[in-house]
């Protein structure tokens, strides 16, 4: 019976190991096909320059900073409200109240609708019915939508992970309760809060279909949040499904690739330095 349970113990070591292999090399093999691929194109001028015959040579300059429009303003609009609506939820409502389970319901539903949905529900409603047009507002306000209960599940279970002491002790002190939420809750909560947010930023830098029926596929650097524009996944598609350049696109998703790369890179030092202010 031992040897038995022995035996059980290792065979699932094996298969957890087998598992975190298998992982890492679909991970590693994805990378290494694509920068093989995209780093010979990859230079200065592929950076900085236009993009010339619909991409088939230049740069992907106005990709670039229409990507980091949309990612700006999309998060503008979706953190806020979804760290309020998470606060709400967690500190001034019943936790199984009819409201919350109703709220927790319509989030959960609205995390499993496809991105072409929220594509269609943006181009009818932003760009044709409100008269945006297809520009940045309309595609950030759609990709927020999206985004949103990313934000509200993780800021929620965040806020959820600290300790009830931390409360009653602001609350003790004579604190209230907008006070501890502020000053005690919330910056304890932060690195998970921020670490939904990053989520949401991956999946707005990967979004595509969503974005092309809202934001438009200009190539044209943007002026303003009302122009329409091109995101380096929208760009990438393009060149891709129309056939234009496979050795530009390889070079789109390289740089798409060490972009968010860097944000999560970014974003991990940001929490690093925040919990070592709050802990020292």
């Amino acid at each position: 019976m031992l040897f038995n349970r022995y035996a059980e113990e290792k065979l699932f070591r094996v298969l957890l190991f087998v598992s975190i292999i298998i992982t890492l090399s679909s991970l590693f093999a994805i990378l290494f096909h694509i920068i093989s691929h995209g780093i010979g194109v990859i230079s200065w001028k592929f950076i900085t320059e236009y993009p010339v015959d619909m991409g088939k040579s230049g740069g992907i300059f106005p990709a670039i900073v229409g990507t980091f429009y949309i990612i700006i303003v999309s998060i503008t609009v979706a953190a806020p409200i979804g760290i309020l609506a998470a606060v709400y939820l967690t500190e001034y409502t019943r936790r199984n109240s009819r409201l919350v389970q109703l709220i927790r319901f319509a989030t959960e539903t609205l995390a499993g609708i496809p991105s072409i949905v929220f594509g269609l529900f943006g181009f009818a409603f932003l760009v044709i019915y409100l008269q945006l047009s297809w520009s940045i507002l309309s595609g950030s306000l759609t990709l927020a939508c999206m985004i949103l209960p990313t934000i509200i599940r993780t800021s929620e279970e965040a806020i959820k992970a600290v300790p009830y002491q931390y409360r009653e002790g602001s609350l003790a002190l004579g604190a209230t309760k907008w006070q501890t939420v502020s000053r005690i809750v919330l910056p304890a909560a932060l690195p998970g809060i921020v670490t939904g947010i990053i989520l949401s930023i991956g999946r707005v830098v990967g979004e595509t279909a969503a974005v092309l029926l809202t934001a438009g596929s200009s190539l044209n650097l943007p002026g303003s949040i009302f122009d329409p524009v091109r995101t380096l996944s929208i760009h990438l598609y393009l060149l891709t499904f129309d056939g234009i350049s496979f050795p530009m696109a390889y070079g789109t998703a390289t740089i798409l690739i060490i972009l968010i790369l860097l944000i999560n890179t970014l974003a991990n030092l940001i929490m690093r330095r925040m919990s070592t202010v709050r802990n020292g």
